[in-house]
């Protein structure tokens, strides 16, 4: 068929310099202590608005993935909480046949992955609803899981990664693709209309579409909703890809946490990018490759957040720090 869609304007394939960014500053939490101590005390700056029933948005990872966020720091955050000990991790089914495609393989899945601590919430199980997207410019409305609206809270905890088709996975990736269902949500966000190809969107238009997505549900929780993303086993690969998963070369860093997901998102950029080139090189060319980087602006435009911060080094007395600065002292916590 043919395609009469407009060109996005490009600009995904470059690393903004933050000397280059203009507007107001969020504040950002970062620990290079990678161990449930290291989550914990990360999870305590930015928990303020987390009450009521609370999802926590974790890529759960296919049977036996080598990178996800360990189970048991996440058991052990869960424990230590009071308003996570009710709380359950929330999920929706996979776009492409595999092993989390329907909720009986996805279950099965949880399993083989000692994902059974907690209730584990397939929010697309009993069907979908739609949110609506102020200001999208591909979709006016994103189809979710219908449980998601059971929620008052949202955690989104998110192991921060490559991606083979958006460059890097960070909260608006985990958000975006993760919380929209199986069936309707994902394709929305792959698939050009009528075509055969289900990846048929690609580069600048997925990560506006991601982002797209990724606003209708931040919307939804208002200020009850907070991001902690962590920087270890970073392949180029996402979890989705599991044990197939290309291996890992890049140093671990730590753990970033924010309640602006624009901050979180582009402070891990920032740390990746402060690294030496034989160190952050396969995972910065997987980004600009894929057109990354447009994820993060395109968060800027639709009003999700900002782009500068201020970096707390939890593990210095709470001392403002830069990127770089960060990155040069990684020991000895990223062992």
């Amino acid at each position: 068929m043919c395609d009469t869609r407009i060109t996005p304007a490009k600009g995904g394939e470059r690393y903004v310099p933050y000397s280059e960014r203009s507007g107001n500053e969020s504040v950002v939490y970062f620990t290079r202590e990678l161990s449930p101590e290291g989550l914990k005390k990360i999870y305590g700056k930015v928990n303020g608005c987390i009450s009521g029933k609370v999802g926590i948005k974790l890529h759960t990872g296919e049977p036996h993935g080598p990178n996800i966020i360990p189970r048991e720091w996440v058991k052990e955050l869960m424990q230590s909480e009071s308003e996570l000990k009710n709380a359950a991790i929330v999920e929706t089914n996979t776009y492409y046949e595999g092993d989390r495609y329907t909720t009986e393989q996805h279950r099965e899945t949880l399993k083989i992955n000692g994902w059974t601590f907690c209730p584990v919430d397939i929010m697309d199980e009993d069907g979908t609803t739609t949110l609506p997207i102020a200001g999208g410019k591909w979709m006016k409305e994103m189809s979710v899981g219908s449980h998601m609206t059971d929620y008052d809270s949202l955690l989104v905890l998110t192991h921060f990664k490559g991606h083979t088709m958006g460059g890097f996975g960070g909260s608006d990736k985990n958000i975006g693709i993760g919380c929209a269902d199986g069936r309707i949500g994902k394709k929305w966000i792959h698939t050009v209309e009528g075509s055969d190809n289900m990846w048929s969107v690609a580069e600048e238009e997925l990560m506006e579409r991601i982002t797209e997505s990724t606003k209708a549900t931040i919307d939804f929780f208002g200020r009850n909703i907070a991001y902690i993303n962590v920087m270890r086993n970073m392949s180029v690969s996402c979890d989705c890809e599991g044990i197939a998963a290309a291996p890992v070369v890049t140093p671990n860093v730590g753990i970033i946490a924010s309640t602006d997901i624009l901050a979180a998102d582009q402070a891990c950029v920032d740390l990746l990018y402060a690294m030496k080139s034989e160190e952050n090189h396969a995972l910065t060319e997987r980004i600009e490759t894929r057109h990354g980087h447009r994820q993060l602006s395109c968060m800027k435009e639709m009003g999700m957040g900002n782009d500068r911060y201020i970096l707390i080094d939890l593990d210095n007395d709470e001392t403002r720090i830069f990127p770089a600065d960060a990155v040069r002292n990684l020991k000895p916590f990223s062992l």
